[in-house]
């Protein structure tokens, strides 16, 4: 018996991993966090599974369910919305797993950040602009921020943020962000990045509270970066006719001269 946490991607049913789709298959119960994974991907699940939805249980019931299929014999897929790695709450739940003995796998999912860049058409990393991207959040109920992982000291490395939870907090957001961009800095919301109702709001930190649709509260994620502009980038070397690769030699003296891949 196995406890397969899934990251179940961003929203639209189709960006599921097809591994994540076949392991929902096999599973006699599914565990999925209702409120955040579509109904479209509960139909991999095997005819007669058991399926529950998490949104109204706390920690303890949700590892009762668990420790119910464990004594079965039953896999259990458990299902997260984006990817696992960020805001999840998969590790509180591997902790416990963990100290009962109970075998575990994890399985990645587009996260809500690539759907959100892919709504806008966007790259997050232009040469010149920006070459990071930080994923972040502002202080909420759920969790506070540590110490020195603040808005304004990732606003000075001139990174793209993606800011995640916090449309409940966009005059927090503005006011400590504007300083190191400058109020003109491009921004973008992405309400509901891959759903059908997706919605896309493009504007400038100056400009952002006004534009903003006052109907979205929640499930929205706020890009920030020079980078979202897609302008007054460089070309990158990748792909110049000049530039010295393993794949594009550009003379007799290179060092990737007479290379090629069997030869590795």
């Amino acid at each position: 018996m196995t406890v397969h946490f899934i990251g179940a991607g961003p929203g639209a049913a189709d960006l599921l991993t097809l591994r994540g789709r076949d392991i929902i298959a096999s599973c006699p119960v599914c565990l999925y966090a209702g409120s955040l994974v579509p109904a479209e991907i509960l139909g991999h699940c095997p005819e007669g599974a058991r399926v529950i939805n998490t949104a109204p249980m706390d920690l303890d019931q949700i590892i009762a369910e668990i420790e119910t299929a464990h004594q079965a014999g039953h896999d259990v897929a458990r299902l997260h919305s984006g990817d696992l790695s960020v805001w999840s709450a998969m590790g509180e739940q591997l902790r416990r797993l963990k100290d009962k003995g109970i075998p575990v796998s994890v399985t990645p999912g587009v996260p809500s950040f690539a759907a959100a860049a892919a709504a806008l058409g966007a790259e997050l990393t232009l040469p010149g602009l920006a070459q990071s991207v930080v994923l972040t959040r502002t202080p909420g109920r759920a969790s506070s921020m540590p110490e020195g992982e603040t808005l304004e000291n990732f606003a000075r490395t001139g990174a793209t943020l993606a800011i995640h939870l916090s449309i409940g907090n966009l005059d927090k957001v503005v006011a400590e962000l504007t300083p190191a961009y400058g109020a003109d800095c491009p921004v973008a919301v992405v309400y509901r990045a891959s759903w059908p109702d997706e919605q896309i709001i493009r504007s400038t930190l100056s400009g952002l509270k006004g534009a903003m649709d006052e109907s979205i509260s929640r499930t929205a994620l706020i890009m920030v970066g020079p980078a979202l502009a897609g302008e007054g980038f460089d070309e990158s070397c990748l792909y110049s006719k000049d530039y010295d690769r393993r794949y594009r030699p550009q003379s007799a003296e290179s060092p990737w001269s007479g290379w090629s891949p069997e030869h590795e």
